[in-house]
């Protein structure tokens, strides 16, 4: 009997939250590259997020990462003895720990997929990277904030976006019934895809943000109805931004209506992929209705997020309609029908 594999099994659904869900159905020829993938990304994120430790050490500690993820030779014991102890969470130790045992995984690939999964990281870490340099505070009191609407899609592309170009060229790559996919048209509603998850996210926690010193919301927006990023930690400041929050759900709903056209264009016979896509944008579009009726999403006290039921009742549901685009579409439509802009 085979080795349990422990790395994209036990560690990553600790690491992973809500994206083991989407990884533990798909195709095994496309599961590994991707969950390695997946654990790098979050090695470095959690790097990048450990504040315990000097903005410029964590800067050097991307830089190593980065060079190590595209196959070039870098201390990555280093990083696990200064970062690992410092985590609070066990499972992002263990991830630390082991982060050059992954590297030694994916540099082991396949020549095409060794390729894809070095170009995401360093698309994602790049990203990683202009976060911390971008905003250098800790907290509210040193808030920056990005310029233009242009620089928040340059993000979520960075950091999101590009994982769906990845998605799409490692499963034309390996799955035959793909193979008459045109990229040109795929690999761009692919990008719009990560970009509607990403731009959830960003919304969702534009409160802890704040706390953390970083404004996500551009400048320019706020400008435009007399806010600096830093009225946006007052009450007054947080109601007037509701408009402009609710512009930015607008915008990802774009992206969601690009990412189910890819999703429905999947065929039914990859029933697997589909299920892998369809549950994330349906969480995403649950997660936004929910920031839509909420009365002051920019300050809210807790994050606003689907509860568990809800999730499980859409992951049921759409494993019985997976096969289907119009019931697919029904349960789409119902949760946009709930966002009112």
């Amino acid at each position: 009997m085979p080795r349990p594999d422990d790395l994209l099994g036990v560690l990553l659904k600790q690491v992973s939250r809500s994206f083991y869900l989407s990884l533990s159905i798909l195709p095994a020829s496309v599961r590994e590259p991707i969950g390695l993938a997946y654990l790098l990304a979050r090695a470095s994120d959690t790097v990048a997020d450990t504040r315990l430790i000097a903005r410029a050490e964590r800067i050097a500690h991307l830089e190593t990462l980065r060079q190590a993820y595209v196959g070039g030779a870098a201390d990555l014991g280093a990083i696990a003895r200064a970062c690992a102890p410092v985590q609070h969470q066990a499972a992002e130790r263990s991830l630390l720990e082991r982060v050059e045992e992954i590297v030694r995984r994916a540099d082991a690939l396949a020549d095409g997929d060794r390729s894809h999964v070095r170009a995401v990281l360093a698309t994602i870490t790049a990203g990683q990277l202009f976060d911390l340099q971008r905003f250098p505070g800790e907290d509210a009191a040193a808030l920056g904030a990005l310029d233009t609407p242009d620089e928040l899609d340059r993000y979520t592309y960075l950091v999101a976006g590009c994982v769906g170009e990845f998605w799409t060229r490692l499963h034309v790559a390996h799955r035959p019934r793909l193979a008459r996919w045109p990229l040109d048209v795929a690999v761009p509603r692919g990008i719009r895809f990560g970009k509607a998850l990403q731009l959830t996210n960003v919304l969702r926690d534009i409160p802890a943000d704040l706390r953390n010193g970083r404004c996500y919301l551009p400048a320019r927006d706020l400008a435009e109805i007399g806010l600096t990023p830093a009225d946006l930690v007052t009450d007054a400041g947080a109601r007037t931004a509701r408009p402009l929050v609710h512009r930015w759900i607008g915008v990802a709903l774009q992206h969601y209506e690009v990412a189910w056209q890819y999703t429905l264009a999947i065929p039914r016979a990859e029933f697997r992929m589909r299920l892998a896509c369809a549950w994330p944008l349906l969480i995403g579009l649950g997660t936004l209705a929910a920031l839509a009726g909420h009365g002051n999403p920019v300050a809210a006290s807790t994050p606003v997020k689907l509860p568990r039921a809800a999730v499980r009742g859409l992951v049921m549901r759409s494993a019985l309609t997976v096969w289907s685009n119009a019931a697919l579409g029904r349960d789409a439509a119902r949760l946009r029908a709930r966002i009112a802009i």
